[in-house]
This record gives structure tokens, sequence and C-alpha cells, in this order.
């Protein structure tokens, strides 16, 4: 699957459906963004089951601002619209790959079980 383009308006809809969505955070004026893009792209391509999405944060600075995007990129991945990886930077092809595979493997009751923890204690 190619990647789609996702705006402050649809933002909500993408990263809430059932299943894993990656999301890179970029912008047109960032280098480590343009070199990250292929790699980005290439990767959808081996996972047609999975959403792999671009936020235009120059564009879509109203979201851009509730995620506290501080630096570019940054790849978010959400499995059943839950945030299970964030972090600023660029990846290899292989690194990708290989978070995916954690993504994949997640017991998804236990990160729900974690979650409703934390917000017990809190």
């Amino acid at each position: 699957m190619a990647t789609i383009d996702i705006t402050d308006e649809t933002f909500e809809s993408v990263v809430s459906q059932d299943g894993i969505v990656l999301l890179d955070c970029w912008a047109e004026w960032c280098g480590p963004c343009q070199r990250f893009g292929p790699i980005f792209e290439k990767v959808s391509e081996a996972h047609p089951d999975m959403v792999f999405a671009k936020l235009d944060t120059e564009a879509n600075q109203g979201i851009a601002a509730a995620l506290q995007i501080q630096s570019i990129p940054t790849l978010m991945i959400f499995r059943d619209g839950i945030m299970v990886f964030r972090e600023a930077g660029a990846l290899p092809a292989p690194a990708l790959e290989d978070l995916i595979g954690q993504v994949q493997a997640l017991d998804m009751e236990d990160v729900r079980r974690q979650i409703a923890e934390q917000q017990n204690n809190q």
C-alpha cells in the first residue's frame, strides 16, 4: 500500500482504526525527513495490511502542536487506536522492519491492562 497523507481533519479517524498505523511526521525543508521518506514508502509496499500515513507538520500545524512534535522526522505507531511507539529521528529500513515486527508481536490485552493500571494510579 502506498502512503496516505493525513491532515488535521483526518488524523483522528486514521489513527483510531483497528490494526497498525505508522505515522511519519515530516516537513519539506527537513533533510532527514527527505532521506527517511523513500525508506518509509518502500517499507509500506511490503506491508499492504498496515496503514502508512504522512503528516506534513507545516501544512497541519494544529495537529502537530497537539501532538507536541518538536523534532522531525517523528515516527509514531498506533495499534488498535493506541500509540505504542513514538520517537524522533530517521530509521534505516532494517530498523523500521524490526520495529514493525515488535509492534505486531505486542500482546494488546497486556498493553490495555497496563494503560488501565496507570490511569487508576493517577
